[in-house]
């Protein structure tokens, strides 16, 4: 019975912070932890390069963008197309 209490209580915490349906995170402004929790097939470390390959490089422009990160194929970027946002770079591109 405890056991089950300790399960319950850890999902209603963790709840409000895992992906609703329909959310997206946004690749430009999202840290390591988020982007490793969000983007299927990918840990920390690939994540961290997408930070890093962030910071020296500017803003994605999109999502299709993130294959260029070491590590990161186009089928994963394909994957998790639906999760992921490049938020206001996107806007933010020349015409």
């Amino acid at each position: 019975m405890q056991r089950m209490r300790s399960i319950a209580l850890a999902v209603a915490l963790a709840a409000p912070f895992a992906l609703q349906a329909g959310q997206t995170v946004d690749i430009n402004n999202a840290d390591a932890e988020t982007l490793a929790k969000v983007i299927d097939g990918i840990g920390v470390a690939k994540a961290q390069a997408i930070v890093d390959y962030r910071k020296a490089n500017g803003p994605f422009q999109s999502v299709e963008g993130l294959a260029a990160v070491k590590g990161i194929g186009e089928r994963t970027v394909e994957r998790n197309r639906d999760r992921l946002t490049v938020g206001a770079a996107s806007a933010a591109a020349p015409a």
